[in-house]
């Protein structure tokens, strides 16, 4: 019999049981629902609404309740519906009637609520400590490429020399802000909707303040019908966990283009690629790929709940339990992502002098030489005019800037003298690009400390 079916005059038809049931994704929401009903009991029995051995009985019932599942001693049914009213039902069968009080002053709509916040501040944790292990991944390797050059791109173009340290760094302040924006998050989530009930909130003398400091949560919700049908706290999570997933694709695209034939940029380690099953040649970025893939699956989870929110009234509705598996989903899928894209990044042999050789490539000094003749008193788009006919004369003879002899240079600009080879050497080019946030060795290593500080406080702050 169903802990609701006083009203009702026949059972639940078959069908309507198994579309209405959520025990098969929200069980595993059942250590939080244990931690809050625990909560719960404790300040029902503070307040005197039960008494202090009827708390401690619950409690106790509860913690061995929580063991039994763990250890596959009980298992939750279709028929109880969800993780909540099983919990309920493994109670009451245990301790009888006693267990029917757990429920006082308290609605599945105030429950689920608590349960969702709890779990998803727990596998904030877990996220977060994952996105800094990449975090420090990313600084390990740049720290060792503070010399490497590589061209640097726009329109997937060269462009300007730059440096694969620099280029990482760049990954390293996106992923910073995610972590912040994370942090961010979880400022909204721990609000404490407990004792909101279904939506008026309940006439009995309750301390939700007790019950906000017992379950570390930082305030309470301050509207009972907000308190019930809030999901900001879990579309603001997947708002990040997009965002996220867009720098990790961003790169694995790149790691995808770097490991082709055509960059040979890097070797990816045969522990993180795959073969062809008809092409014995192959060897497959599969990672960085299902990692680009499974971005557009997140952006899909963040729609499902903007979508499922976008004209609900208050409070409740039922379409809310679709919630928790577009959520879960994303958690799922960041985690999996983070905890394989570290190793992936490390394993990874970079071909240094395949980089170097493709930064010497595409006139990447180019805007050094027009600099040079900046700074011998031609206006900039003068001199801008200058190194594009240059450039044009190049092409047309398969040279590059740096084999021109003055000469022939001198055919462009008399400006020009012997001095300009230094100015177009590459790694010159890279180095007295010192100015903060340049990609100049001297810059990025000063950069890279500053990381390592911050990473640092980063890991210390949830200690």
């Amino acid at each position: 019999m169903k802990l609701w079916s006083g009203r009702f005059t026949k059972q639940t038809d078959k069908l309507t049981e198994d579309f209405n049931a959520s025990i098969a994704f929200d069980s595993r929401m059942y250590t939080q629902d244990i931690r809050g009903s625990q909560a719960h009991a404790a300040m029902l029995a503070k307040q005197g609404i039960i008494t202090p051995e009827e708390g401690e009985q619950i409690i106790a019932a509860l913690q061995a309740i929580e063991q039994e599942i763990a250890s596959g001693q009980l298992e939750f049914t279709v028929e109880a519906e969800d993780v909540h009213m099983n919990i309920e039902t493994f109670l009451t069968a245990k301790i009888g009637d006693v267990g029917k009080k757990l429920h006082t002053a308290r609605s599945r709509n105030d429950q689920v609520a608590l349960d969702v916040r709890l779990y998803l501040n727990d596998e904030i944790d877990s996220i977060r400590a994952l996105l800094l292990e990449l975090e420090a991944s990313l600084l390990q390797v740049s720290g060792e490429h503070l010399e490497t050059i590589m061209p640097g791109y726009t329109h997937l173009q060269k462009a300007q020399p730059i440096t694969l340290a620099h280029h990482l760094m760049a990954y390293f302040e996106m992923l910073r802000r995610d972590v912040e924006r994370l942090d961010d998050c979880r400022k909204r989530l721990l609000t404490m909707p407990l004792g909101s009930g279904a939506l008026a909130a309940t006439g009995f003398n309750l301390d939700r303040e007790y019950v906000c400091e017992q379950l570390g949560f930082h305030t309470i919700s301050r509207n009972s019908l907000d308190g019930v049908s809030d999901r900001d706290f879990a579309i603001e999570f997947c708002s990040f966990a997009s965002i996220l997933m867009m720098h990790l694709s961003r790169f694995a695209e790149e790691i995808i283009l770097w490991s082709s034939d055509e960059f040979s940029f890097v070797q990816l380690d045969d522990g993180f690629s795959t073969g062809s099953s008809i092409m014995p040649q192959k060897k497959n970025p599969d990672i960085a790929e299902l990692v680009r893939g499974k971005t557009g699956r997140v952006y899909g989870d963040l729609i499902t709940l903007l979508t499922l929110m976008k004209a609900l009234p208050l409070a409740y509705n039922k379409d809310m339990q679709e919630d928790k598996e577009a959520l879960f989903d994303a958690i799922d899928t960041v985690k999996k992502c983070l905890l394989v894209f570290a190793p992936m990044l490390t394993t990874s042999r970079f071909q240094l002098d395949n980089m170097a050789e493709g930064a010497r490539g595409g006139f990447t000094n180019a805007t050094d030489l027009a600099d040079y003749l900046v700074g011998k008193g031609l206006p900039f788009r003068d001199a801008h005019a200058v190194v594009g006919q240059a450039v044009l004369y190049c092409i047309d003879q398969q040279q590059v800037l740096e084999d021109l002899d003055l000469a022939t240079f001198k055919q462009f600009s008399d400006k020009i003298e012997d001095d300009v080879y230094e100015h177009l050497d590459i790694m010159i080019c890279v180095a007295k690009r010192k100015i903060p946030g340049g990609p100049a060795p001297e810059t990025v290593k000063k950069a890279q400390f500053e990381a390592a500080q911050w990473l640092e406080r980063m890991q210390n702050a949830h200690k």
